[in-house]
């Protein structure tokens, strides 16, 4: 089941998505060489407390996971993809950084994610960083009303094609709202014309992620949570969750808008 939200409840969603932005923009200014993920974690965490907000990602389970995730954000490092466990692992100069975070607030959740390199960047990390970032906006673009889920996978899977990059196929997007994941599921590949018929009121989270090797294999750490590129290449990771509106998509969890500047 599929429920549509009123122009209300997107404004709640919003707010939570408000959170999440904030919770990643402060992670993305902690993060340098030295720091360690653990503490990018407690960075997160506590945006979200002081928000008067829950955390999505904290003791969630899904079904393919051995064990309740133990952090507030998956922090992905260099060849994992996506669920990365944040631990002691301290970051070093030139690592590829995917950051997930998720929030509920009034009962409305926000899921997003960023990639950014730490320290001196090698232009291949940027550029793969970029094609996601552009693959992402172009799933965005296509998610308006009439359009079919298809769409939004296929808009995002040519970007990545034709940049030569790969991706986890049976991974991608998902429905947003009360849950964190709903339906419906938002492949990150697909045939335009296809699918569900997306409606206004739905909201839905978009996330390209992209492997540089060109492969789409991955395979699960020894924690069971963590996906790793099977060649060993990097990923990147980036999402927003989106709501299809008459006006066009509304990005909900959009960093927040800076304080326009006072005029004399």
């Amino acid at each position: 089941m599929i429920e549509l939200k009123s122009p209300g409840e997107l404004d709640a969603m919003r707010a939570a998505g408000v959170v999440v932005a904030d919770a990643l923009a402060a992670v993305r200014d902690h993060a340098r060489v030295g720091v360690s993920l653990l503490e990018l974690d407690e960075v997160a965490h506590q945006v979200i407390r002081d928000a008067g907000a829950g955390s999505s990602f904290l003791h969630y389970r899904p079904s393919f996971a051995p064990t309740p995730f133990p952090g507030v954000i998956c922090a992905s490092v260099n060849d994992l993809i996506v669920h990365g466990i944040p631990d002691g692992y301290r970051l070093r100069d030139g690592d590829l950084v995917s950051i997930d975070c998720g929030a509920h607030l009034d009962g409305w959740h926000g899921d997003s994610a960023i990639s950014f390199v730490v320290g001196e960047a090698d232009p291949a990390d940027v550029l793969l960083i970029d094609t996601a970032r552009r693959a992402l906006e172009a799933g965005i673009a296509a998610a308006v009303p009439g359009a079919r889920i298809g769409d939004v996978s296929h808009a995002i899977g040519v970007i990545c094609r034709a940049a030569g990059y790969g991706m986890p196929s049976d991974f991608g997007g998902h429905g947003i709202g009360r849950e964190m994941h709903e339906a419906p599921g938002v492949p990150n590949e697909g045939k335009p014309g296809r699918g569900l018929t997306l409606r206004p009121g739905m909201a839905i989270a978009i996330e390209p992620m992209f492997h540089a090797g060109g492969r789409d294999g991955y395979y699960a750490g020894e924690d069971g949570w963590g996906l790793h590129t099977v060649d060993g290449s990097r990923a990147a990771h980036v999402e927003h969750s989106v709501a299809v509106t008459e006006d066009g998509p509304r990005v909900l969890t959009a960093p927040r808008q800076p304080a326009a500047p006072l005029r004399s």
